[in-house]
């Protein structure tokens, strides 16, 4: 019986030692390319703050109150976009966003746009109404690529078969910190109690403005897909740090009970050569 708990704790050794060689490989390759991801997201962020505010500036011209981004058609089903990851093992990644969606949409009339090959799996296991699915982007998702992500949602809410359309992503605040986040891109919204510019639009606010607004929520969906993407590699660092460790206890914990079980056999088989011997010489 002692041997077979021996061998049985070192296939268990053996076991999640090969465990912890794929989660130590599969957090080094995270963390290698993290570093460019965050730095790309990083480098983003300034850019669309800037043309947010400029955007934001324009709305608040009288000009453009009869703007086609403004006035939504009530009564429409609401298009929510959610970006998720592809692949797994990253923690609680998925989940929360999923979660969270659900949570949003509950009682609503919705149609999703889902990016990523789990937040496709999962919203259709669960009979969501699904516009478009698309999967396979990549760490370094281009700009016509989330073109090409929010074109459906622009182009419903332009024919007022959409009332409203949202961002659902995971904002990247430090590898330590990252927040789901809905962003409503259309309809567009004034700041209350903001002033309006005092700049002399060349041609009018008005043109100016729908011209730009589809850029803006372009730039809106790359800078999503770009935070979302940095907090899934952080997720995925944190999360296989997080597993060698775990294994490494484990190991410890394993050749602990190897080596006691295997004092415990050696002792019990010196124990009985000794009475044995005894017997005889009785």
């Amino acid at each position: 019986m002692a041997g077979a708990g021996l061998l049985d704790l070192k296939r268990r050794i053996k076991s999640v030692t090969s465990t912890r060689k794929i989660t130590k490989a599969m957090g080094l390759v995270a963390t290698a390319k993290f570093r460019k991801i965050r730095e790309r997201a990083e480098g983003t962020t300034p850019y669309f703050e800037k043309f947010e505010s400029a955007v934001k500036g324009i709305a608040l011209s009288s000009e453009v109150a009869s703007s086609k981004y403004f006035n939504a058609v009530e009564g429409k089903k609401d298009i929510y976009i959610v970006i998720g990851s592809d692949s797994g093992l990253c923690g609680g990644y998925n989940t929360n966003i999923f979660s969270e969606t659900v949570r949003a949409v509950e009682g609503k009339n919705v149609s999703l746009i889902t990016v990523g090959q789990k937040a496709r799996t999962f919203f259709s296991l669960r009979n969501f109404d699904t516009m478009a699915e698309y999967v396979e982007l990549g760490p370094t998702p281009s700009y016509k690529d989330c073109v090409e992500i929010i074109r459906p949602a622009i182009k419903a809410f332009e024919q007022g078969e959409a009332s409203n359309v949202y961002v659902v992503y995971t904002k990247f605040h430090s590898p330590v910190k990252q927040t789901v986040e809905f962003l409503k891109v259309l309809p567009m919204e004034k700041e209350e109690g903001a002033k309006g510019s005092e700049a002399i639009f060349e041609p009018s606010a008005a043109e100016i403005f729908d011209y730009i607004v589809p850029k803006y929520i372009n730039t809106t969906m790359f800078y999503a897909v770009v935070n979302a993407i940095a907090s899934e590699y952080s997720s995925r660092m944190s999360a296989m740090d997080n597993a060698t460790k775990n294994a490494d206890e484990l190991i410890d914990k394993l050749k602990l009970q190897f080596n006691r079980a295997r004092q415990s056999s050696i002792t019990q088989e010196i124990t009985e050569i000794v009475g044995g011997a005894e017997a005889l010489h009785d």
